[in-house]
């Protein structure tokens, strides 16, 4: 048992991964970098022209390392504490301990910094001297970078980036000020412990990055610069967390994730912060030539939006409003391609135009525009948010989005259907293939989303939206009782990465347990071993719903090949290969946990549960499910499952919840602070 005592969220280890990219990352929604990485970004900070665009690296001040003098050190240690959002170096002699700690702020999300702090040894006397290594040079690629003067002892630089990404677009100013780093610290001999603090800011106006370092600086003064960062990480903690009675690197793994993936989105409580979005490799990455150029995918909407909505529905509604933002450049999209409403680009950075570098991608993989809407779907079903689309411009993006399916589609006079001819399916290895069966289901399900949120608003909907949803053709082999891929596809064939798996889950395609069966039969030996990362998931989610456990669980554990170590960095490809930090992956992990094991499915009525667990877990605690303005803790044993409201909604008006139960109809009245539980067995939650 002693290896349960260990801490699943702290991961701790004497030596670095010899591969930078599998660094830890400090960041938060606005500022982030690897440890030790010369560089750091800035939320929706690009340059360059369309395809080239990618995240402007700024040279960072924060790429320090602690070296000691000589050989008398006797311990080294390098940990990422995810409880805390803290990366530690410590350097352990006969005479001194020497800790260094590095973070993004998570809630004053324009300041980075660091602290080294040296306690000697009760026997020692003698002055101790750290030496401090930065590759820190004033020069970018992708700025114009001029210095201005200091203040408040910090030095300052500013500078536009280069090149817009479109004639005429954004070419934002970025401004910094940092605290001087000296080639080395001393205690001096009359001195037992001293702590040094470096404080970076950055900012898109002087004024704010002058007030968010005057802000660090009364803090640092008062002693709660990294208390009052370490508060709020404990916070978005007591909020959201996955945990269980379970395999030691199954805990860590989801730890990891989660770190990773709410290092990424905004600040709780603020909602006028403007949020540009998740790229597969988050705010760490995205330089030139690396972890797609910081653009945003579906892999945003579809693989980590479902977890931020579950535990954090502020924060999933801030990404909902980046897409809003871009609609302008998404309904030029489908006016360049020749279609009507708006088309969303394959890869989106910071104006909603097309910047895949690979015209075949922009020109075919149009399922992203169903996926876009799939979250605003998902989001309307567990918050009822109905300011998003009536006031906010929800609304609009929807009505477009149908307009785009409706005119991206043609009638077939010999099947008398609907068809979508000439795409890429998420299965990237065929293209130019008519009737993809995700791409037809995503845009039905994107016009019958449509249709019932004008009915809510009282707006009359276009019988052309009826008529496509209803009589859009669905690949489906009456004889095998399965989903081929594409028109023409042939058992057998080789897929990249989950694919039709994906109607069962998100896309809550109707279809009997014995079809789902055999699209997971099918596809599950035909599809590359060593594809992204997320596909795996899919599959356990699949089996997990036809309570398949063992066999949920060899698909799952297909993923830890991806995870490596010691600070659980995802990669894409399980050869090593593609982005690094692989939130994609992360965020499919995830769900096959937080959807697989529970068995969540957000429903237009209600949040629907069936869990199964594996074997080799006796218990899973899910806390801080929000549902209708509601947090719910789950708690889940083979025998029982028990739910308690933390918090309701303070509207007096506000229906209360019930969980009811399918097979015998039993219901339980949900009240805030009060436990019910009943036998495990699939039920759902509603108003």
């Amino acid at each position: 048992m002693a290896a349960a005592e260990e801490d699943p969220a702290v991961f701790t280890s004497t030596a670095l991964p010899s591969d930078p990219r599998l660094m830890a990352t400090v960041t938060n929604a606005y500022l982030g970098t690897r440890v030790y990485r010369d560089i750091l970004h800035v939320n929706g900070v690009y340059n360059g022209a369309v395809g080239d665009t990618h995240r402007a690296d700024i040279p960072s001040p924060v790429s320090v390392r602690m070296m000691a003098p000589s050989m008398d050190v006797l311990a080294e240690t390098f940990t990422l504490n995810t409880r805390t959002g803290t990366f530690i170096h410590v350097l352990q002699s006969t005479d001194y301990t020497a800790m260094h700690q590095l973070y993004a702020h998570h809630s004053l999300v324009h300041l980075m910094a660091f602290s080294i702090t040296i306690r000697r040894s009760a026997h020692t006397t003698h002055p101790i001297t750290i030496h401090l290594q930065t590759p820190f040079v004033l020069k970018s690629q992708d700025l114009d970078l001029n210095q201005g003067p200091d203040f408040q002892g910090a030095h300052y630089v500013y500078g536009q980036t280069l090149v817009p990404e479109v004639e005429g677009g954004p070419r934002p100013t970025v401004h910094m000020l940092w605290t001087p780093v000296p080639q080395a610290l001393i205690l001096h001999e009359e001195e037992q412990e001293r702590s040094w603090e470096f404080l970076t800011a950055v900012a898109e106006s002087k004024e704010d990055v002058k007030r968010s370092y005057s802000q660090g600086l009364d803090l640092i003064a008062a002693g709660s610069l990294h208390p009052s960062h370490a508060h709020a990480w404990s916070m978005l903690w007591r909020g959201c967390c996955i945990d269980l009675d379970g395999p030691l690197p199954l805990r860590q793994a989801l730890y990891g994730c989660l770190y990773y993936l709410l290092s990424a989105i905004p600040p709780q409580g603020n909602p006028g912060f403007l949020f540009h979005g998740i790229s597969p490799g988050g705010l760490s990455n995205g330089s030139q030539g690396e972890d797609y150029w910081g653009h945003v995918f579906w892999d945003q909407d579809t693989w980590m939006f479902p977890n931020i909505l579950l535990f954090y529905p502020e924060a999933a509604r801030a990404i909902l409003e980046y897409r809003i933002r871009m609609l302008g450049g998404a309904l030029r999209n489908a006016q360049e391609q020749g279609y009507q409403g708006a088309k969303f680009p394959w890869e989106s950075a910071a104006t909603g135009r097309e910047v895949c570098p690979e015209e075949i991608y922009g020109a075919q993989e149009i399922h992203v525009t169903g996926d876009v809407l799939m979250a605003f779907e998902q989001y309307y079903y567990t918050t009822q948010d109905q300011k998003l689309f009536r006031e906010d411009g929800g609304w609009n993006l929807v009505g477009a989005v149908a307009q785009y399916w409706c005119s991206r589609m043609v009638w077939s006079q010999e099947e008398q259907c609907y068809h979508i001819k000439g795409v890429m399916p998420p299965d990237e290895y065929h293209h130019q293939v008519d009737n993809s069966v995700y791409t037809n289901v995503v845009a039905q399900q994107s016009l019958n989303f449509a249709a019932d949120v004008a009915r809510d608003f009282f707006i009359p909907v276009p019988e052309e939206w009826v008529d496509c949803a209803k009589k859009i053709k669905v690949p489906f082999d009456e004889e095998r009782k399965y989903h081929p891929e594409y028109d023409g596809y042939s058992p057998g064939e080789l897929v990249k990465q989950a694919d039709v798996v994906l109607l069962g889950f998100p896309l809550l395609h109707p279809m009997s347990s014995e079809v789902r069966r055999n699209d997971l039969e099918m596809y599950e030996p035909v599809t590359e071993l060593d594809g992204p990362a997320m596909t795996w998931s899919m599959f356990a989610v699949g089996w997990l719903e036809l309570k398949e456990v063992q066999r949920a669980q060899s698909q799952l554990n297909k993923c830890f090949s991806n995870i490596t170590e010691p600070f659980k960095i995802w990669v894409e490809n399980s050869d090593g290969t593609g982005a690094v930090n692989f939130l994609t992956g992360m965020g499919g992990f995830l769900q096959a946990v937080l959807f697989g094991y529970t068995g969540f499915r957000i429903t237009r009525s209600s949040l629907r549960f069936s869990p199964a667990l594996p074997d080799d877990i006796n218990k899973l605690n899910v806390t801080g499910i929000s549902y209708l303005g509601n947090k719910l803790e789950f708690t889940i044993t083979r025998e029982e499952i028990r739910i308690k409201v933390t918090t309701s909604p303070r509207d007096p008006l506000a229906s209360p919840l019930e969980a009811v139960l399918e097979e015998s109809g039993q219901r339980f009245l949900l009240h805030e602070g009060q436990s019910v539980s009943f036998p495990t067995v699939t039920g759902w939650i509603q108003k």
